[in-house]
């Protein structure tokens, strides 16, 4: 009786698991019946090795075709990462992980990185750490820029003392509950949806899949994601007159928020990250880091809607001051903005470069932004001083010391409950991976940044609405 030719056999033989060594053996067992197990195996081996010798013979054709057709496939290459990156500067070092360095370490090796700078908030992320900023050459990398695009911190100053917050508390909690919508998937419907001129754009037009998305984006205008994002009432501190922002010393109710570009920022963040792995292979500890040449459409499209997306997002704001605005009655006295989860065109040394900062935000000469603790520490009002070896960048924020599945496995509802009404926050919605424990000590973050921003108020939170389940954006 003849034996039995199994995968095992073949696999000695050279041939690969899959579809071809099916074949294989479905020809050992049908073609051959008449042939000892040896005799079948060292054709089958012959076959393998030269199967265009056997393209004449009727029951073996199928297979020697298929194994030419494997042969001729392109073969998918790796992009080399370099041997050694450049080095870079790491503000507040010790009160950073390791896993951050590491991936700030893989993306310097990157063939088309220029230079890079590790912000003092920064935390584990994917692909380029949170709180990382690199700079690159004629390349994006949309999981550089972050899934949720253009996301960012937008400060409203009014002309209302404090002592009217504390006296109408229940007032400005109704305005604030009234006028905003949190968490993934959520938005406004009919009659309630916001109206923006960014629906107008262009660029909605690019293309079928930004097409599509227009809809969501409608129905989320104006509304705030999951996670860490919030819209707060709050008390912003001036020691001394504000020249640029014409703000004379004194305490003043301010609005504060936190969000980004929603479920449209993030399908479009998808959707190229999945492109740009396809067509740039690298290494796998490399892999999230996949670049489009700004050269190629791809490259072209996805910086086109990135913009679209950070615009989009700064609408959002924009509604949501407004709405708010109108509800308590107030005039604006300044207004500040600035985001992160973004690449920008920059000269660095001369050269053109983009400028990715995920997590961290532009701190050029004079360039004002607002670096927030948490729902209960302070944030600040600042000014950039420019500094190179920082890529003119300085934090988004405290940054996480807990991760959320930490956070929700080591912090109590009690421990949360007693610190908010130690600080005197009022808060609405959240989970515990929010809670303050979760975050680095601001006043640490800010005094490892000395060199990059000059603080010109501090941001004191009273009432915090976030997602009510604490859910992560769409």
């Amino acid at each position: 009786m003849k034996a039995t030719i199994n995968g095992k056999d073949l696999l000695a033989l050279g041939y690969a698991e899959g579809k071809i060594l099916g074949m294989a053996l479905e020809i050992a067992t049908t073609a051959f019946t008449a042939t000892t197990k040896q005799k079948t195996l060292t054709t089958l081996k012959r076959l393998h090795k030269n199967p265009e010798n056997y393209l004449g013979h009727e029951a073996l054709a199928p297979l020697a075709k298929a194994i030419i057709e494997a042969n001729a496939a392109p073969v998918e290459e790796t992009i080399p990462l370099k041997a050694t990156g450049d080095a870079y500067t790491v503000f507040g070092a010790e009160q950073i992980e390791e896993g951050a360095i590491q991936q700030m370490n893989v993306a310097m090796r990157l063939p088309v990185t220029i230079a890079g700078a590790l912000m003092p908030d920064a935390h584990q992320g994917y692909g380029l750490p949170i709180g990382g900023v690199l700079a690159t050459k004629n390349a994006i990398i949309p999981y550089g820029v972050g899934v949720d695009i253009g996301c960012r911190m937008a400060l409203s100053i009014f002309d209302i003392p404090e002592t009217h917050f504390f006296d109408h508390k229940s007032f400005y909690k109704r305005e604030l509950i009234a006028h905003t919508a949190f968490g993934a998937g959520n938005g406004f419907k009919g009659k309630d949806r916001a109206y923006h001129q960014v629906l107008d754009r262009k660029e909605f037009e690019m293309n079928a899949f930004v097409r599509g998305l227009k809809d969501k984006a409608f129905d989320q205008l104006g509304s705030s994601g999951g996670g860490n994002h919030f819209v707060e009432w709050g008390i912003i501190t001036f020691e001394e007159k504000d020249e640029a922002l014409g703000i004379e010393k004194g305490k003043y109710l301010a609005l504060l928020t936190h969000s980004g570009s929603r479920g449209f920022g993030a399908t479009v963040a998808g959707y190229y990250t999945r492109l740009a792995k396809e067509l740039c292979k690298l290494p796998k500890e490399a892999a999230n880091l996949a670049y489009l040449d700004l050269n190629s459409e791809a490259g072209q499209e996805y910086w086109m809607a990135m913009n679209l997306a950070g615009d989009y997002a700064s609408a959002c704001h924009e509604v949501i001051h407004r709405k708010l605005t109108k509800a308590i009655g107030a005039t604006v006295l300044a207004k500040v903005e600035n985001h992160h989860n973004f690449a920008w065109k920059e000269t660095l040394n001369g050269e053109e470069v983009i400028v990715h900062r995920k997590g961290a935000t532009p701190a050029a000469p004079g360039v004002m932004g607002i670096i927030p603790g948490s729902m209960t520490a302070p944030g600040f009002l600042v000014r950039g001083k420019g500094e190179t070896s920082a890529i003119n960048s300085a934090s988004h924020g405290a940054g996480r010391q807990m991760s959320r599945t930490k956070a929700m496995s080591n912090i109590t509802k009690a421990e949360l409950k007693a610190i908010l009404q130690e600080k005197g926050v009022s808060l609405i919605g959240a989970g515990l991976d929010e809670a303050p424990m979760a975050y680095k000590d601001i006043h640490q973050v800010m005094a490892a940044q000395e060199d990059l921003v000059s603080v010109v108020a501090k941001f004191t939170p009273k009432m915090v609405r976030m997602a009510d389940d604490g859910s992560r954006e769409d």
